[in-house]
């Protein structure tokens, strides 16, 4: 057996224990009854930890160095033994104790951040978060001394391989100065339009439900590798060939949970699209977290928030729930579904308005990180930075800082990726109109097959196989380009050409 074979061999087995993470994961998330919490987290800090103690196994080094002489090897292998030294390296800096403390910490902290979140008591979740945080600045240190990185660049490495504060200090910067005048402008251009009819409700679960399937089926989703549930906080979760999407419902407006269906199922299609042959390998995962989030957002806000979608949509809506009159047309739905206004919630923002709950996230999760604020300010913190960013102040911290489960579950460094996903979006949608014309006209008959073929072969079934920049300047012909994401929004907004 040549290196190469033993270590692919290898990472195929650390692949598997990953898969059966992830499902027991989901199970946390979605059906665990709440007794089991305390052995459900002993037996995801075991295999955590066993996942660690393959990756970091002596002889994978030996391997690595071996391979790395191999002749015979491709692109797509040299690519996997790239990306093996990069996983290899980062679990390497992390001691197992701290690994197993980390996992249950973590899951104590998402088990009492559902319960302080319905509850509105952010002291309840204090001491579980205070643990979490805590174990991520030390894992971030770890890393951080054999990366030869920042503690906060190197969380956020996890996330956004080679990406870096300063990068995205520069990009939120020019957001947050452009974003605040351009929502007056396209709150006062919608002013001069009609607003929305109201749509009454109720609009049952099940009926929710159902419609769900319909667009997710539209937007190529395989339901034979995955399935839709319910949980606290939408996500895409679950294993290799078996990619598991959830949703929350509220009965007097659908298109929360319709909308969070459209982007999990964005990231699902990515899942699902992953080259086949590197499936269980480093090489065939995911880029990373900007290019995921680009790939909800490419459903969500792209596709599925446009004139050609939405007159596909009228119809499922109207014969879903028995809906008629002027405030099921259409253009009505277009209006109500490109409306900008300032609201406390993240995940139901318009795309306007969204960049600032990241950029607010972001500066504070850098300012924790770095012991500059302590975590009991931080409501107050949230709360004045709400006000800054959008002229908002949340009434309770349910609105505020207990909205987002990324902080409890260990996600610390991930929330820039959703503004440079919506970025990344922009760029990668325009890119697909200009090379297949039939991409809105296919949305238009409810066809996704231009647009997800366009995706399939530039993104998902690259895996990993070329950086983030790479990958987007050969699928672009430019690296990150805030000025296209601008563009969309003039264009959407204010009718601009």
């Amino acid at each position: 057996m040549t290196a190469y074979a033993a270590l692919t061999g290898h990472f195929s087995r650390i692949a598997a224990m990953s898969n059966a993470i992830g499902i027991l994961q989901w199970d946390s998330d979605t059906m665990m009854p709440r007794g089991a919490a305390g052995s459900r987290a002993d037996s995801l800090a075991l295999l955590r930890v066993l996942a660690h103690d393959m990756a970091v196994d002596p002889r994978v080094g030996d391997w690595l160095g071996a391979a790395e002489q191999e002749d015979g090897l491709g692109d797509w292998e040299r690519a996997n033994l790239r990306e093996i030294r990069r996983v290899w390296t980062v679990e390497t800096a992390l001691p197992a104790d701290l690994v197993e403390a980390s996992s249950k910490a973590i899951s104590a902290s998402e088990m009492a951040w559902r319960q302080a979140r319905a509850d509105a008591d952010f002291p309840a979740l204090l001491p579980y978060l205070a643990e979490v945080l805590k174990l991520q600045r030390e894992a971030g240190a770890a890393k951080g001394a054999t990366l030869g990185l920042s503690v906060y660049d190197a969380l956020l490495n996890d996330y956004e391989p080679g990406g870096s504060a300063a990068r995205i200090d520069a990009l939120f910067d020019d957001l947050a100065a452009f974003l605040p005048g351009f929502a007056e402008e396209a709150i006062a251009a919608q002013q001069r339009r009609p607003a929305p009819v109201p749509m009454e409700g109720p609009f049952p679960v099940e009926a929710q439900r159902r419609l769900g399937m319909r667009v997710m089926a539209a937007l190529g989703y395989d339901f034979e590798r995955g399935r839709l549930d319910i949980s606290t906080h939408p996500f895409c979760g679950g294993a290799d060939n078996d990619v598991r999407i959830t949703t929350r419902y509220d009965e007097a407006d659908f298109g929360k949970a319709l909308m969070g269906v459209i982007h999990e199922t964005g990231h699902a299609l990515y899942e699902q699209g992953r080259p086949a042959a590197y499936m269980g390998q480093p090489v065939g995962q995911a880029r990373g977290m900007s290019l995921h989030e680009s790939q909800s957002l490419i459903m969500e806000m792209q596709a599925c928030r446009s004139p050609e979608f939405l007159a596909f949509a009228a119809p499922l809506m109207r014969e879903t729930f028995g809906g008629s009159g002027p405030g099921w047309e259409a253009e009505a739905l277009w209006r109500r579904y490109t409306r900008v206004e300032r609201g406390f919630i993240r995940v139901d923002a318009d795309e306007v308005t969204y960049p600032a709950h990241v950029i607010l996230r972001y500066r504070l999760e850098k300012a924790l990180i770095a012991d500059e604020m302590p975590l009991a300010e931080l409501p107050a913190a949230w709360n004045a930075g709400m006000q800054e960013l959008l002229g908002i102040t949340p009434p309770n911290d349910r609105l505020g800082c207990l909205q987002d489960i990324h902080w409890p579950s260990g996600g610390w460094g991930y929330f820039p990726t959703y503004t440079l996903g919506a970025m990344t979006a922009a760029q990668l949608f325009d890119a697909a109109c200009r090379a297949e014309p039939d991409v809105l006209p296919g949305i238009a008959r409810g066809d996704f097959a231009p647009l997800v073929g366009w995706l399939r072969t530039h993104v998902h079934a690259q895996g990993s196989r070329y950086a983030t920049d790479e990958l987007l300047t050969r699928a672009t012909g430019r690296p990150l380009d805030a000025g296209v994401f601008k563009a969309h929004l003039a264009r959407r907004y204010l009718g601009a050409a």
